[in-house]
């Protein structure tokens, strides 16, 4: 199997429980305070191994406890870390407060992300080639991103971008996407206020996109294409704790699914699973399921539906 490289942050989650997040001045108690490996990239690199498939990370970490620490992780979990690099930047670190909902909002310092470069990628020429998909997001810098889609265009590999946090993206990055994932939140930040769903589609189609994935939390996920596909993939009913990495889950396993040759509507549905299963565990990393449990709660949820094949 070609594995699937990322390309992202490797960050430590610093996450802190409150019953609810503080206003702009407000402090408020916290009720824990846990540490995690998490950082976009490093997520979806350890959401593909854990559902057993090939996962290789590039990204760069400081050379500091949290690095070697965060490198300790994702070797624990099966992901290749022969190509991080490690610099003089101390890591990227990501402040998290999580509410009684599970609902979150996260402050994420890059430090050493900063260093994930277009000439380091550059160096990394043959393990992209090697790429059966390529996953990005924007916590590293755009310039790094551009590459990247240059890259994968003139090599024909297809690229997902999960665009975190959202920034303006120029349409020749655009139009060399194969997948582009955005929450809601982040799809409004690229449409105008008050569209509906098809409205912001729509627009989005315009700048180029071939295929869209809007994750809409709760309401599931909408599936897109410029050639008119639709279709409406419904979240699994949980109870959430703590919703952090949830999209890298869905993303990680959208790409698994792809890459054994499932439809992208049979992918949606196991990635919307693996995404349900991580949002009833604290953490980012430590809530990311295997294929066993993502079957399994397919399985229980819909018995008779025709299912992803492995």
């Amino acid at each position: 199997m070609k594995p699937i490289v990322v390309v992202g942050s490797i960050n430590m989650d610093l996450v802190s429980h409150t019953k609810r997040i503080p206003a702009p001045g407000e402090t408020v108690i916290g009720t824990s305070f846990e540490m995690h490996s998490g950082g976009k990239g490093a997520n979806q690199a350890v959401a593909v191994a854990r559902l057993e498939y090939p996962s290789i990370l590039l990204g760069a970490v400081g050379d500091d406890i949290f690095g070697t620490t965060l490198l300790a992780t994702l070797r624990d979990h099966g992901v290749d870390v022969s190509y991080i690099k490690t610099t003089a930047e101390p890591s990227g670190t990501a402040t998290i407060v999580v509410d009684s909902n599970g609902e979150n909002t996260i402050i994420v310092t890059p430090a050493a992300n900063t260093q994930v470069t277009a000439s380091y990628l550059e160096r990394s020429k043959e393990v992209l080639r090697s790429a059966g998909m390529v996953l990005t997001q924007l916590e590293t810098p755009i310039e790094t991103v551009m590459w990247l889609a240059d890259f994968c265009a003139i090599e024909r590999i297809p690229l997902m971008l999960d665009p975190a946090p959202a920034t303006n993206l120029p349409d020749a990055l655009l139009r060399k996407l194969t997948w582009f994932t955005p929450s809601e939140t982040e799809a409004s930040f690229y449409t105008l206020d008050g569209e509906s769903n098809e409205q912001a589609l729509a627009r989005l189609f315009k700048l180029g996109i071939a295929n869209i994935i809007l994750k809409q939390g709760p309401k599931g996920v909408v599936l897109a294409t410029a050639d008119g596909v639709r279709e409406v993939v419904d979240a699994f009913r949980v109870n959430a704790c703590d919703t952090t990495a949830a999209g890298d889950a869905f993303n990680g396993a959208f790409a698994v699914c792809l890459m054994h040759g499932n439809p992208p509507a049979a992918s949606a549905r196991f990635a919307a699973a693996a995404a349900a299963i991580s949002v009833t565990r604290a953490g980012a990393q430590p809530s990311l399921a295997n294929q066993d449990e993502v079957l399994a709660l397919m399985e229980s949820a819909v018995p008779n539906e025709e299912k992803a094949t492995f």
